[in-house]
């Protein structure tokens, strides 16, 4: 049985490594040759994204510092396979073995034996959100590209708990230790994440991604819709549970006049359709929202089974987020970021593809059969 590791159709990824592996990593496909690549900007994204940043956050401890293998030569890319790999430092497999036998609630474990036949109980092994370190540094050389065409990607959290956000300002998000859009708010959602901690518990969230600058046509009418693609690139991280574009499901309540964004010389009046008409982009921003399940790792004593399908309890011992909503942000952004690119470049190529089906066409209206002597 194999597994389904790689994204995107020019700009592709595939991601490798497990949470408790030796190293995990990426293999990105399809970047342009001679292209200054910002290892610093890789960097950031990174931090941004590893655990022990701060108390509110998994407590493992990761420098998360990565190595280019291939696909780069004097600082510029070559066309060839992009390689990153990053090294597992602080790895603890013990804090795993009592429960290797059994199934914690709320993850994969059962699934994936279901599936194999065989499962790595060290951390979740590839179900872990360890593996989205792959997907960060290929949305990390995304974001470059696209902001080449103008194109930018942001993200922040929204909601906590029952905390909701008031406000919201992008540039505030990372002024704060639960990357809060609403500053004045962010205290409120640690209290719930605190609260919850102390009751062994966790909370989950809302998460909320936009995209500025994105031209109108990006997407498909029918299979390969833009908003599809972001929808299905945004379930596949771990933990979410719901997505909505612009107003979401919000708009089930509206009425169509509500609803509808009017438009005017200067274009559209509001953007309840969060970007993206038809399947295909508006030109205005793209904004979507994550929902974000509680972390499933918890220190309190909760029902089970095991592997015999014999009842027992289970604690779940090691490090994790109490809030996984806060990292999920530059993942959200990375998403975004390989999806509006791989769709960008698609875009790029069908029109060249009509403009010399133009070319030829017009050439054969020009040609004459041979005469005859």
């Amino acid at each position: 049985m194999f597994s389904k590791n790689s994204f995107g159709s020019i700009f592709r990824i595939t991601t490798f490594g497990e949470s408790h592996g030796v190293a995990l990593g990426v293999v990105i496909d399809g970047c342009p040759a001679g292209m200054t690549l910002d290892l610093d900007l890789i960097r950031r994204e990174l931090e941004r994204r590893r655990p022990g940043q701060s108390t509110l956050v998994s407590p493992r401890r990761e420098k998360d510092e990565f190595e280019i293998v291939s696909g780069l030569f004097e600082g510029k890319t070559t066309g060839m396979p992009l390689t990153v790999l990053v090294r597992n430092e602080d790895v603890k497999s013990k804090d795993y073995s009592a429960i290797e036998s059994l199934f914690r609630p709320g993850h994969a474990d059962f699934s994936y034996l279901s599936k194999y036949g065989f499962r790595d109980h060290r951390g979740g092994g590839r179900s872990s959100a360890r593996e989205t370190i792959g997907r960060v540094i290929g949305g990390a050389v995304a974001k470059q590209i696209l902001k080449t065409q103008g194109i930018e990607v942001v993200g922040g959290v929204t909601q906590v708990g029952t905390v909701k956000a008031q406000t919201c300002d992008f540039s505030v998000v990372e002024q704060n230790d639960v990357r809060s859009v609403d500053l004045a708010r962010a205290p409120l959602m640690i209290e719930e994440i605190e609260r919850a901690r102390k009751d062994r518990d966790s909370v989950g969230g809302i998460v909320e991604v936009q995209a500025t600058g994105v031209p109108a046509g990006l997407g498909e009418p029918v299979f390969e819709k833009l908003d599809a693609s972001i929808a299905g690139a945004m379930m596949s991280i771990p933990a979410v549970k719901g997505v909505e574009i612009g107003t979401g499901f919000a708009g089930s309540s509206m009425r169509g006049s509500e609803m509808n964004d009017e438009m005017g010389p200067e274009g559209f009046l509001s953007n309840n359709h969060g970007g993206i008409l038809g399947g295909i982009s508006s030109g205005n921003p793209v904004v979507v929202r994550l929902a974000i399940k509680p972390t499933s790792s918890l220190p309190k004593e909760q029902q089970t089974v095991d592997v015999n399908f014999q009842s027992q309890s289970i604690v779940t011992k090691g490090r994790h987020d109490p809030c996984v909503a806060i990292r999920a942000v530059p993942i959200a952004e990375a998403m975004m970021a390989l999806v509006l690119l791989d769709a960008w470049l698609l875009q790029l190529s069908e029109r060249a593809a009509q403009e010399n089906m133009k070319s030829s066409l017009l050439s054969a209206s020009h040609l004459e059969y041979p005469k005859k002597v």
